[in-house]
């Protein structure tokens, strides 16, 4: 039984007299610790699992069970609260606050939940430790994504999600952002899922998940997952 797990999940939007299947019987798990990577194109289905394992929206049929727990039955409140405590997003544009600096975007996060990170910390963690109290835009594209996963992380949460974080960065950045992202898995036991429509970083992940029209195509174990250093792309 996997950390998480996706059974038999649809996501229909209904619009007028048409029905849109977002994810058709979408099923796979993933376990505590792992790096896994959601593939897809775009339209595959794979922000709207992302979105439904974060809490940020529900299915319409099916179970999604996180750490046991089966959220897929949760109220507003439950899912509220899951989003605040067992879960860090990271999305491809940073979402930092511009007027506060990189420790008060941290903070935003590591406020609202017992036993967070000290934000120097979190930050220090992603190399950002000479960096603390500047603000958005006296940092780069790849500094402001070190914060944003630094906000994430402050919060310890259960699950890491990943919406394309090298998306908007340029090769060497994008790596080392993976990096971070590999180490978080590796070094402190996070389950990190990364969704992306970059086949090319798929050596990294422990568990690759292929998906399709919706559908999950494949998917792909990796038991000796590759070294960011040693990624071409």
């Amino acid at each position: 039984m996997g950390y998480i797990e996706m059974k038999h999940s649809y996501k229909r939007y209904i619009m007028g007299d048409t029905t849109i299947e977002a994810n058709k019987d979408v099923s796979f798990d993933i376990e505590k610790g792992e790096l896994a990577i959601i593939l897809g194109a775009s339209g595959a289905g794979k922000s709207t699992v992302l979105n439904i394992l974060g809490g940020m929206d529900t299915n319409s049929e099916g179970q999604v069970i996180i750490d046991g727990k089966d959220i897929s039955d949760y109220n507003a409140r439950q899912l509220t609260d899951y989003r605040r405590h067992d879960i860090g997003f990271v999305f491809q544009f940073y979402n930092l606050v511009t007027n506060l600096t990189a420790k008060e975007n941290v903070e935003l996060a590591s406020q609202i939940v017992k036993n967070a990170m000290d934000p120097v910390a979190a930050l220090t963690s992603v190399g950002l430790k000479d960096r603390i109290d500047n603000f958005p835009a006296q940092l780069s594209g790849g500094e402001q994504q070190r914060v944003a996963i630094a906000r994430a992380v402050a919060k310890n949460p259960k699950i890491l999600l990943c919406d394309e974080p090298t998306g908007a960065l340029d090769y060497n950045t994008g790596k080392q952002v993976l990096q971070i992202l590999q180490d978080m898995s590796r070094e402190k036991g996070s389950t990190v899922v990364i969704v992306t429509h970059n086949s090319a970083i798929t050596p990294i992940a422990d568990r690759v998940i292929r998906m399709h029209d919706g559908q999950v195509a494949a998917v792909e174990l990796n038991n000796s997952p590759m070294n960011i250093a040693d990624l071409e792309w």
